[in-house]
């Protein structure tokens, strides 16, 4: 390939905001190529919601969404929304179905949402070249850039990074975004695993690693932000949705609160059990509502065994508070290895809000999961790729 080999528009990252931004590129007629180091576009679109694709929510608000600049993402969300996307996957006739909290899943699989992306793509001219490495980046003379692949010398007009984050390394993440942003001179915030299960401290570790594959509704607040969801217990920790989604939010050495119970007002229903002369032992009456491994590791065991009418408002206060406020001190988190996004990346004051180009770079974009915008589990994210994807492609 000559070094002069010349496209409007270079995109890099065929996930799912760089396949959107190309689309829309394309549809204005610019000439766009799409480069990824992997074997084959769309990994993580393929791999998501076990294998069905989590692609958008039916409610989808910026509270849903973590950033050091909250306001941000309002005017992509706003401008490309979850029924513009839906309008795409109705179009491709993409049987869907609504999960809990208004998750839209495929009915099929996640390939669907991916040759509906590609077919677009072709539709409208975009071209793709998958194993292609990026070896260096830089600014042209004319103020375009200047690429060096494995696949030989490109140039482009603008140039977009949809690279990313760390997540999920096996799928080939790679902190490339962050280090380009950085060689332009753009602030990159501080990335850290999100929406990822929590490791426990050796002592409770050894108390609840025998409840592994337990899986409990349950409320699990910290600070201010509070997930009413299955939590999983796991060989290692605690997974499971409201675990995954306080995870973003929590910091080393925080404690989670959980109530287990979370649709009960457990002391006043014990104390009317009392009253009624229920003489059940606690251990029998509370199996009825949590499993019995579980109550054994929350409850010392002389407690469990007695009687409802013998115990004293004392006893029956600590029962509600071991079930219905347990506190645990996370050890950390699984890490990278297994989180579903990235927390922090390219700095959003250092992006334009509609156009996702960089302030200070002309020519330069930053979209999708490289930016600092991360999304809840339920579509969030997939949507911010859609909506941040499209604006992009509105402009470059």
């Amino acid at each position: 390939m000559p070094e002069t080999d010349f496209v409007d528009v270079l995109v890099i990252g065929a996930g799912a905001s760089g396949l959107m931004c190309a689309i829309e590129a394309a549809k204005r007629g610019r000439s766009v190529r799409v480069l990824d180091h992997a074997n084959r576009p769309g990994k993580k679109i393929l791999m998501s919601g076990g294998g069905r694709c989590n692609f958008t929510n039916y409610t989808v608000e910026p509270e849903n969404y973590i950033s050091h600049n909250p306001h941000f993402c309002k005017s992509a969300l706003k401008r490309f929304n979850q029924w513009d996307f839906l309008a795409l996957v109705q179009r491709y006739k993409i049987p869907f179905h609504e999960r809990l909290h208004g998750q839209l899943f495929c009915d099929d699989s996640a390939k669907d949402i991916l040759n509906m992306l590609l077919s677009e793509g072709r539709q409208y001219g975009a071209e793709l070249k998958i194993s292609c490495a990026i070896q260096q980046v830089s600014r042209a003379a004319d103020g375009g850039f200047r690429l060096q692949t494995s696949h030989g010398g490109m140039r482009c007009q603008s140039l977009v990074v949809a690279t990313g984050g760390l997540s999920i390394p096996k799928m080939g993440a790679t902190p490339f975004g962050y280090q380009l942003a950085e060689q332009f001179g753009i602030q990159v915030w501080p990335t850290r695993a999100g929406l990822v299960p929590l490791t426990l401290q050796p002592v409770d570790k050894e108390v609840f690693s025998a409840l592994t594959g337990i899986a409990v509704p349950c409320e699990v607040s910290l600070q201010n932000y509070s997930f009413r969801e299955n939590l999983l217990f796991t060989h290692r920790g605690l997974s499971g949705p409201a675990i995954l989604q306080i995870s973003s939010y929590w910091q080393p050495g925080e404690p989670l609160q959980i109530n287990c119970l979370p649709d009960m007002q457990l002391f006043k229903l014990l104390k009317q059990q009392r009253g009624q002369g229920n003489k059940l032992k606690l251990k029998t009456w509370l199996a009825e509502h949590l499993p019995k491994r579980l109550l054994q590791a929350l409850l010392p065991e002389p407690l469990l065994e007695c009687s409802l009418v013998d115990c004293s408002d004392k006893q029956l206060q600590q029962v509600a508070n071991h079930i219905q406020a347990w506190h645990i001190k996370p050890n950390g988190s699984e890490g990278y290895r297994t989180a579903e996004v990235t927390l922090g990346g390219v700095d959003c004051d250092a992006l334009s809000s509609k156009t996702m180009e960089c302030l200070q770079v002309p020519g330069l974009y930053f979209i999708g999961e490289v930016v600092d915008v991360t999304g809840w589990l339920g579509g969030y994210n997939f949507q911010w790729a859609w909506s941040s994807g499209w604006c992009a492609g509105q402009y470059v």
